[in-house]
This record gives structure tokens, C-alpha cells and sequence, in this order.
């Protein structure tokens, strides 16, 4: 009997070996970040800063990278899947790093923004509305809700600052032997209905916004879903950072 996706929804329920590999995949992640705020300066590169954070996933432990390492500065981070190039970091930059790695397998994967120097009074405005798009999705996150109503979740903070326009990608993806499989967390498609939250889901919350010639926020966390709501996975701080 022709059949689809049997795998990848048996896959979007984690064991509880699945869950122990990606809760310390997740955790880890806090021991890479101070190397990348260390190497995020005026001066050097998108590519420097992203080599001395995948040899910081190594030190920590990955097996190797989970994806390629986005270091997106200035104009570059309102262009969400920017990868780190030759672009040399300057005052006044908002710089936006995603990166994440594999453990056992399993994928991990985080997204912080920071500011070189003093952010302006635009970068402070646009970064609190997206902390605060990411709170809203995260405390919608329980079992039996609609995924599609975490990601409305996520749209009503931003429409509220007037920047859901300038959000163009879904709110989360699932986590597991891919950095990218079910349960896509993002608006109703007609050819792929949204999935019903369930304990045992692990995905991300990473809502964005992004404006052209000024530059972007996202702030991105693993959460599993728990029997009442949801276990925020991914510990670093979400506070704007200032570097020097």
C-alpha cells in the first residue's frame, strides 16, 4: 500500500535516550559561546569568527558541526540563512550567530544576536521585539495545541511592533538525527498540515526579524515538550550583549 512520511513521524517523538542526547548536545552549546563573543570584535572576519566557533563545538565535545556556521554582521544579518564570509566586522554592527552541533548523532542548534559597541536605539527597539516574539512562542508550547499556533504566537508579538512583515522564514524546526525534521513550526500550508504538539517533540523557537540595509535579530532556543508545557533546552543567556 503506497504510503509517505512513516519515518519522519515516528521520528518526531523522542525516546528518552533520544531526549538525554539532545538535552546535552543543547547544553553544551553554553561552553562554545564564550569563544564566540571572544572572537566577535571590530576587525576581523565573519569566516574567523565562525572557524574559532566550530573549534570551540570541537573542544566541547561535537562530533562536528550540525550545519554551516552563519557569523551574518551589519547589513548581512537581514539576510537569515547568510553564511560568514570575508565581511570585516565594524562598530555599530549587529552581528547574528547561529550555529550548532552534533553529539551522538543528534543535532543541537542556537542562535544569539549581539551588538558591537553601544546598539542603537533602532537595534534595542528590534531586538526586545523579537525577545519578546520568542517568549510568546515559547509559552505557547504545550501539548494538544496546534504547531501553527505557536507560530502565530511568535507573529502576533512582532505584528504588535509593527515587524511581522519583516519576518520571512517558520518560527521552529524539529531536532533529531537531522538539524532540520518534523515538526515544522510555521504558518498552515494546504499541502502539509501543521502537526499537533506532542510530549517527547524537541524542536527550536527562532523567531526573526529582518530589515534590509540595517541588519536583523533572531534569538533561537531547543525546547522539548513536556506533559504541561515545555523544557527550554538551550541555557545562554538571552539578554542583547554589547561587545567591544
Amino acid at each position: 500500500e503506497p504510503t509517505e512520511r512513516i519515518v519522519e513521524r515516528a521520528r518526531m517523538l523522542k525516546d528518552a535516550f533520544e531526549i538525554a542526547l539532545l538535552r546535552d548536545a543543547a547544553v553544551r552549546l553554553d561552553r562554545v559561546m564564550p569563544a564566540a563573543l571572544l572572537s566577535v570584535r571590530a576587525g576581523t572576519t565573519e569566516a574567523r569568527v565562525a572557524g574559532a566557533i566550530e573549534a570551540a563545538m570541537r573542544e566541547a565535545g561535537y562530533e562536528r558541526p550540525a550545519f554551516d556556521t552563519i557569523v551574518a554582521s551589519g547589513p548581512n544579518s537581514a539576510l537569515p540563512h547568510h553564511r560568514a564570509g570575508e565581511r570585516t566586522l565594524a562598530a555599530g554592527d549587529l552581528v547574528v550567530l547561529d550555529f550548532g552541533g552534533v553529539l551522538g548523532g543528534y543535532c543541537s542548534d542556537v542562535t544569539r544576536t549581539v551588538s558591537i559597541g553601544a546598539p542603537s536605539r533602532e537595534a534595542q527597539r528590534v531586538y526586545a521585539a523579537v525577545h519578546e516574539a520568542q517568549a510568546a512562542a515559547i509559552a505557547a508550547v504545550r501539548p494538544g495545541v496546534d504547531a501553527s499556533s505557536v507560530d502565530a504566537a511568535a507573529r502576533g508579538a512582532l505584528a504588535a511592533h509593527g515587524l511581522d512583515h519583516v519576518f520571512g522564514h517558520g518560527t521552529g524546526h524539529g531536532l533529531g538525527l537531522d538539524v532540520h525534521e518534523d515538526p515544522r513550526i510555521g504558518q498552515p500550508r494546504p499541502e502539509s498540515p501543521s502537526a499537533t504538539i506532542e510530549p517527547g517533540m524537541v524542536f527550536t523557537i527562532e523567531p526573526g526579524a529582518y530589515l534590509p540595509g540595517f541588519g536583523g535579530v533572531r534569538i533561537e532556543d531547543d525546547v522539548l515538550v513536556t506533559a504541561t508545557g515545555c523544557e527550554v533546552l538551550t541555557r545562554i543567556p538571552r539578554e542583547l550583549v554589547s561587545l567591544s
